[in-house]
């Protein structure tokens, strides 16, 4: 399966630490299957912080959440309220719980694939962590179309089943 990375710089090896921390699934290196989304990210990278558009894209194996070898955590296509809770723990900068299985702050999981919580689904999840929604409120909310998605890679040991295939520039 392809994975595209959309950045500002080419990335020729994936370094953990250089990755943010308090991001939807934790701190970790993030692929999407879908190209034009990885397009998206890199013109916003470039545009934020310098350099070219650049996608750097990557395979993993097909069969690849079936490896016993690695702790995974995936969600729906569709927005669910443990994704919003999982995504809110990560995000918060207070979280402390660390054990939960709800959050990923302490890389329990190697991969996480789910939905990316865009604009509106992120004004929801704060709405959510605030009490100004509650959980009926939120699924309900949720009830609307596929989002993009993401493939996130939290740990050496699974960045070893991803290999990089090559790079694209904007032209």
């Amino acid at each position: 399966m392809k994975l595209f990375h959309g950045s500002n710089v080419e990335i020729k090896e994936v370094d953990l630490t250089k990755c943010a921390p308090y991001k939807d699934f934790g701190k970790g290196f993030y692929t999407t299957t879908l190209e034009d989304q990885a397009w998206r990210m890199a013109h916003r990278r470039a545009r934020l912080d310098g350099g070219v558009p650049t996608v750097t894209i990557f395979e993993i194996p097909d069969d690849l959440t079936e490896n016993n070898e690695l702790h995974f955590r995936v969600f729906p296509d569709k927005p669910t309220v443990e994704w919003a809770i999982f995504i809110k723990n990560n995000r918060d900068r207070k979280f402390r719980d660390i054990s939960s299985m709800e959050c990923n702050t302490d890389n329990k999981y190697d991969v996480v694939i789910g939905p990316v919580a865009n604009d509106t689904v992120g004004l929801l999840i704060r709405q959510f962590s605030r009490g100004t929604i509650n959980a009926e409120y939120l699924r309900k909310e949720f009830d609307f179309g596929t989002l993009t998605n993401q493939y996130t890679f939290h740990t050496e040991k699974a960045l070893n089943y991803l290999r990089r295939v090559g790079v694209e520039y904007d032209k």
